[in-house]
């Protein structure tokens, strides 16, 4: 039986991203088989995550970059799987050869300001001219039509605009931003469902399409999941801090010696939850036997939780509360989270690895957390370095020789 390959195998994208949102939408795709080449601009660096301290070094981790080989943790995470070529794509003869590429290629995506594409000649349109199968996708703070100002979006400012802040805290509190930047991370899961649909399009059909994912309609879409308003109106909080007494029992609470949640909003679970406490007596108290009960009475049963749970270690609680089959678990901080040895074995988190020092101990990235039953997913091979293989695609894929290569480095172009 041969061996398994990327359901995207074959495919060839052209990553024009930057910083987070993009480059974390082309991570998956690569994850998922396709052949991703970054596209960086030399005169800057490449991509700003390159210059995300601290560094990997030979030394291990440097908050300062220590030598040539050193490369940003942000990098080595979102560059894997991927090749590098630089192309300046202010300069005037790189239209001719992005536009080359874009003629052998099956995806674009950028992440650029609204407009920006347009000016530099290299926006659907002109790609379309070439290449009329071709799915080009667009990641934009907010949407490709642009809005006033610079239009530029950074992960807090979506958040923001959003309404996510004032989703979490206690009433009254400041707005409480995310620690994770779901502005970044939400666009770009919507940016390759976009992709893969209009993929499967042109697979059918032969026409390609352009693909336009807001930052903020994607984070806001998820804001409107939750009926916000409808629970205002009837006097339910929109902020609950540490419980959500329209589901009690549910929330965080404390143990003596860390932390656990509890997500237990039916009647069998909530017996349970009383049966751990100790209190079955109160199983069919007209307090907590229902649903609506429990919602009207959730300051006093969470205060029970927590005053039970206050004198036990973490240990205790989470098996009397397991023993009654009551859906609970520690709140783990990120270092724990990552070593779950069920998410390692299943590759949603994998160990990074330094193109030259290898792995460096306690250093794990993002995997691809979807399994098939066929197909492989991989992001095993390492960041590559800026412009890595920008001779080995120029020449292989578009036939260049050396003469041109060397001409269009010497001009500046690459």
């Amino acid at each position: 039986m041969s061996e398994a390959k990327g359901p995207l195998e074959g495919k060839t994208v052209l990553d024009l991203t930057t910083a987070l949102a993009g480059p974390y939408a082309t991570l998956l795709l690569a994850g998922l088989g396709a052949r991703v080449i970054k596209i960086e601009n030399p005169s800057r660096g490449g991509d700003s995550s390159r210059n995300n301290s601290p560094y990997v070094t030979a030394d291990g981790l440097s908050m300062l970059r220590t030598s040539a080989d050193d490369m940003s943790v942000s990098m080595m995470v979102r560059g894997r799987n991927k090749e590098s070529i630089t192309l300046n794509l202010k300069h005037p003869r790189s239209r001719e050869v992005f536009l080359d590429l874009a003629r052998e290629a099956d995806i674009i995506v950028e992440n650029y300001s609204a407009g920006v594409t347009a000016r530099l000649g290299i926006d659907y349109a002109a790609v379309r001219e070439v290449n009329p199968a071709l799915v080009y996708t667009s990641i934009s703070g907010f949407g490709a039509q642009g809005v006033e100002g610079d239009g530029k979006a950074m992960d807090t400012i979506i958040q923001a605009l959003s309404g996510v802040m004032m989703t979490a805290g206690e009433p009254g509190d400041a707005p409480v931003r995310f620690g994770l930047p779901v502005g970044d991370l939400v666009a770009p899961l919507f940016a390759v469902i976009g992709t893969l649909s209009a993929v499967i399009h042109a697979n059918a059909t032969g026409e390609g399409q352009h693909v336009d994912v807001s930052m903020l309609g994607s984070l806001t879409s998820l804001v409107a999941c939750e009926p916000f308003d409808a629970l205002e109106s009837v006097g339910i909080p929109l902020r609950t801090g540490a419980v959500v007494p329209r589901l009690a029992p549910f929330g965080t609470f404390r143990a003596v010696d860390g932390w656990f949640a509890i997500c237990a909003p039916t009647d069998a679970f909530a017996g349970g939850l009383l049966r751990a406490l100790g209190r079955e007596d109160l199983v069919d108290d007209e307090r907590y036997a229902t649903r609506d009960a429990r919602v009207r009475n959730a300051d006093e049963l969470h205060g029970r939780i927590q005053e039970w749970a206050a004198r036990k270690p973490l240990s205790e609680v989470l098996a009397a509360l397991s023993g009654n089959g009551v859906p609970a678990a520690p709140v783990r901080d990120t270092a724990e989270a990552v070593r779950d040895e069920l998410v390692l074995a299943r590759k949603e988190v994998v160990p990074l690895i330094h193109p030259q020092f290898g792995f460096v101990e306690g250093l794990y990235g993002s995997g691809l957390p979807v399994m098939f039953s066929r197909s492989r997913t991989d992001l095993s091979r390492p960041a590559p370095g800026l412009g890595e293989q920008t001779e080995d695609v120029l020449s292989e894929m578009l036939g260049y020789d050396d003469a041109t290569i060397g001409g269009l480095r010497g001009e500046g172009v690459l």
